[in-house]
């Protein structure tokens, strides 16, 4: 008898963005006809270049003639989009090869697998708010371990990140495997410097262990002291696997593109360097055979000096949304943090009648007396208890209307 896999069974019963959903479909319900402005959505809303849409659209015509129809190119992405991609990290200083690059179909799938590389037993570290892709692959995977009576994995170590230490979590004391590290943060719009990087590169070299960088919003850092790549910092190529995306920076997020870094010299603990790169590779001939080649034609494009212009028009596009929204929320008296290298906006929760608000009571009051949806923090795990993360990435003219009616219809105090 076929039977559902106990590790299925240890995932969250309550999903978040079902809940949302469910929540936004009752509201609208109750009231026919409202518009209902969402800022908690991750996906983004310009439409792509014309010079992505028309390389992308002559690839597919060249599929219809046998002299330029192409078919599998590889599991690992094609070479001219690798050296695109290898251009891009020697501009920022960084020393990566078209060989340790790995074209996939977005950064979603690889930060979810490439635990799949580590044996049962391992530790993991992540930030706590985080991203919860992380920790439901690690349990899906059977790798998180035993849960204990505090609903807790035996093998998961959560990093609290908390106003205190600026929603950027303090090195670990214990030793851990593998640590996830996203910066700029989502949820919290954290953005680490580089002398903060470095303290968990050479924990990382110190223990053995390997550090997960995501990388996915790295293209809205306007700081010169914020690295874009963990490879901008001394001695990570020895201890670091960097996963990216095109997905919020180019528009990409139905087209699907990104890629995965995996140096030669990164070791860890009884692995000799180079033999984690070649795992991956046999990884990805086992269970990938390329990401499409019209969206690699489109993203040949996003990495030449022209596409890179538009990604920090549309960038630019959603900061200054960010900006408004800090603004707004500072108006309504309510303290946010991220926005300023990064496309989300993370605030505490209002105070209504001397309360102060949950995350999901935070939801239902910006639901009901504003008809704005922003994504309860406690989503993102138990340290976003009391937070609310406000997304950036909508069209200016509805963020405006959003974060009017914030401040026109909410009752704080």
């Amino acid at each position: 008898m076929a039977e559902i896999a106990k590790d299925y069974q240890q995932l969250p019963k309550n999903y978040l963005f079902r809940e949302i959903k469910q929540r936004k479909l009752a509201h609208i319900a109750r009231r026919p006809g409202v518009h209902v402005y969402d800022l908690g959505i991750g996906d983004v809303s310009l439409p792509l270049p014309s010079n992505v849409t028309n390389a992308m659209a002559q690839k597919a015509l060249s599929l219809e003639y046998a002299e330029t129809f192409t078919g599998y190119e590889g599991s690992e992405g094609g070479v001219e989009l690798k050296n695109r991609i290898a251009e891009y990290y020697h501009a920022l200083g960084a020393d990566i090869l078209p060989q340790e690059i790995f074209i996939n179909d977005g950064a979603k799938g690889d930060c979810a697998d490439v635990q799949t590389l580590f044996a049962s037993g391992t530790t993991f570290g992540l930030q706590d708010p985080a991203y919860p892709v992380y920790a439901n692959s690690i349990i899906l995977s059977g790798k998180a371990g035993e849960v204990d009576n505090n609903g807790q994995h035996k093998n998961i170590v959560y990093l609290e990140c908390t106003e205190e230490n600026d929603f950027i979590p303090d090195v670990p004391k214990e030793k851990i495997d593998v640590i996830y590290l996203c910066f700029p943060n989502n949820p919290t719009g954290a953005t680490a410097s580089e002398k903060t990087l470095k303290k968990y590169v050479d924990y990382a070299n110190d223990n053995k262990a390997i550090l997960i960088f995501d990388a996915a919003y790295s293209w809205f850092i306007r700081e010169t002291d914020k690295p874009k790549s963990i490879y901008e910092v001394e001695g990570a190529n020895t201890c670091a696997i960097e996963i990216q995306s095109l997905s919020k920076a180019a528009g990409f997020t139905g087209v699907r593109l990104g890629w995965t870094v995996i140096p030669q010299e990164l070791s860890a603990e009884n692995v000799d360097p180079g033999e984690i790169n070649q795992l991956w590779r046999k990884r990805q001939q086992i269970h990938f055979n390329g990401p499409s080649n019209v969206a690699q034609a489109g993203g040949e494009v996003i990495l030449s000096p022209t596409g890179l212009e538009s990604v920090v028009e549309s960038t630019n596009y959603y900061l200054n949304n960010a900006k408004s929204i800090k603004a707004t929320l500072a108006k309504a008296g309510i303290k946010s943090w991220g926005g300023v290298n990064a496309p989300y906006v993370w605030s505490e929760t209002p105070t209504v009648d001397g309360k102060k608000l949950s995350s999901w009571e935070a939801f239902d009051h910006y639901l009901e007396r504003a008809n704005v949806i922003a994504t309860p923090g406690v989503g993102f795990g138990p340290s976003g208890e009391g937070f609310t993360r406000f997304s950036a990435f909508g069209k200016s003219e509805d963020n405006d209307a959003a974060i009017k009616a914030i401040v026109d219809n909410l009752q704080t105090n």
